[in-house]
């Protein structure tokens, strides 16, 4: 199919087309938005998901929630999971506390339980407020690139139209059409199991909050809270027996739920089987195109890990569209997208899919591990304040950095340019993130800021940010006196201990003066 330059509808159409309107589309769109770009966002569902499919919202996407004033939004809605507990043959054989894990490396230092159909109505909620629809049940068909943007076909209810934009993203899931477009393969493969996922209200012991898995045999069985008294999610393994001519339905699964666990009786409010894949796409953008979510990656549920890396991957980009959409910075920004989140993708399936195959394993010896061993010592280990840093570090993605970016110049003793910005609550109650809601460059040192660095980032028109030096700047890693370029994602561009002018002048300079040839769109209300 090819599409004639005569059919494109007239008109300034919004420079930003996402694909998809899961959680990593509707945060795409809603950053862009608060950086007052437009943007057009299409779904071919006729209406939002209503079942809870991802759950568990990490502390590095609560920051970045925080950034745009709707991290309140999520934690209300959600529900804190204090403790896991470890059962075998029925009995709960060990209680690992969680609650506060990550206390003094993030402002969210939970686990936080947040069903993806009710994460998503709330993102919409805030993108309508913000004068944008997702238009339903309109689909991609073709798209092409040319030197001076996108012309996509799009088809609602059989009418198809063409529309011109400058950028596309393919936010539309492990079946992506925007990556089928641009010719990308899915490389990777498929898990063997066959796993159930139901949505259950129930009067058992069960419904207390916190998350219980059954580690017999290789049962897989994990019960999830969700918010309201008795609401819970199960994700479980079905077993060859369970598996009839007929459809597999919770009658079949539901004998081991209800006798391990004392499940009670349950009533059952959603229920579906599928397969777990492990899939990255071997590249996140071709041209004026881009992959994000599963379009890009898709891996085992281990660690809840899945729609938080989509999450990650839309604020990357969004910041640096809208740098190079607005005359901020050249279009050479946008070359750091796949490299930064690509990387973290990579690593990260193969983190899960080590995880899913001990968690899955057969065999004696691994029953031993996982029943015997595992109840042993996890709550010993966990007592440990290093592990207990460690796990949080890894499981609520603070740990994410971007050494190896174009964009990362410095290093200050411990800290390095690519690293999330340590988070230091200081004794009057504030801390370091309140500046991040401006959603611009700033430059803060902990410490006393020279004369010279102030001047220059009067000069530049970059905000600077002077903070008290304490105890608490110190146990972060930050040097008194350094300077430290923040990034709009809350992420370190330049770490400069002689906090050098001319270092920030020459960083700010590349940044800026890079030739761009994107179309350029004014923000009208700055």
């Amino acid at each position: 199919m090819t599409i004639a330059e005569n059919d494109v509808l007239g008109g300034a159409p919004p420079p930003v087309l996402i694909v998809g309107a899961g959680p990593t589309g509707l945060i795409l769109a809603l950053w862009l938005t608060r950086f007052g770009v437009p943007v057009r966002i299409i779904d071919r569902a006729a209406q939002p998901g209503t079942t809870s499919r991802a759950l568990a919202v990490q502390a590095r996407t609560l920051e970045l929630y925080r950034q745009i004033g709707i991290a309140d939004d999520v934690i209300a809605g959600g529900v804190k999971v204090p403790a896991l507990n470890l059962w075998v043959s029925g009995k709960p054989r060990a209680r690992i506390h969680i609650d506060a894990i990550g206390e003094g490396l993030s402002p969210f230092a939970f686990a936080l339980v947040y069903p993806q159909d009710a994460h998503e109505k709330m993102l919409i909620e805030h993108l309508e407020r913000a004068g944008v629809r997702v238009e339903r049940e309109t689909e991609l068909v073709h798209l092409e690139q040319h030197a001076g943007g996108v012309r996509a076909a799009l088809r609602t209810k059989g009418r198809e139209e063409v529309f011109e934009t400058s950028y596309v993203a393919g936010c539309d899931g492990a079946s992506s059409m925007v990556r089928h477009q641009l010719g990308i393969e899915f490389l990777g493969g498929t898990y063997q199991g066959y796993f159930y996922v139901a949505d259950v209200h129930a009067s058992s012991p069960l419904a207390n909050d916190e998350l219980h898995i059954d580690i017999e045999d290789v049962d897989f069985l994990l019960v999830f809270p969700l918010k309201g008294a008795g609401n819970l999610r199960m994700v479980g393994l079905v077993h060859e027996h369970e598996k009839p001519d007929r459809q597999v339905t919770f009658d079949d699964v539901k004998g081991r739920a209800v006798d391990r666990m004392q499940l009670g009786a349950a009533q059952v409010n959603w229920f579906s089987t599928y397969r777990v894949h492990h899939r990255v796409a071997p590249r996140f953008r071709e041209g004026r195109a881009f992959l994000l979510g599963d379009a890009a990656h898709v891996h085992s549920p281990v660690g809840g890990q899945g729609m938080n890396t989509g999450i990650g991957d839309a604020i990357n980009l969004a910041w640096k569209l809208a740098a190079v959409l607005k005359g901020e910075a050249g279009a050479a920004i946008l070359d750091t997208y796949e490299p930064e989140r690509i990387a973290f993708a990579r690593r990260l399936v193969e983190t899960t899919d080590r995880g899913f195959t001990i968690v899955t394993r057969q065999g004696r010896l691994a029953r031993l591990v996982r029943t015997r061993l595992v109840p042993a010592i996890a709550p010993a280990v966990f007592r440990l304040p290093a592990m207990r840093r460690l796990f949080f570090r890894t499981v609520s993605q603070i740990n994410v950095s971007y050494h190896d970016s174009a964009l990362s110049e410095g290093k200050t003793g411990a800290i390095s340019a690519g690293d999330r910005l340590p988070w230091i609550k200081f004794s009057n109650g504030s801390d370091n993130f309140a500046p991040l809601t401006s959603l611009r460059w700033q430059v803060h040192v902990y410490g006393r800021a020279r004369n010279d660095l102030t001047a220059a980032c009067s000069a530049l028109r970059i905000a600077l940010y002077e903070f008290e030096w304490s105890a608490a700047a110190r146990v972060a890693g930050v040097r008194d006196g350094a300077l430290y370029l923040i990034r709009p994602d809350g992420y370190i561009g330049l770490a400069d201990a002689n906090a050098d002018v001319s270092r920030l002048r020459d960083y700010s300079n590349r940044l800026r003066d890079r030739e761009s040839h994107a179309p350029r769109h004014t923000d009208s209300r700055r």
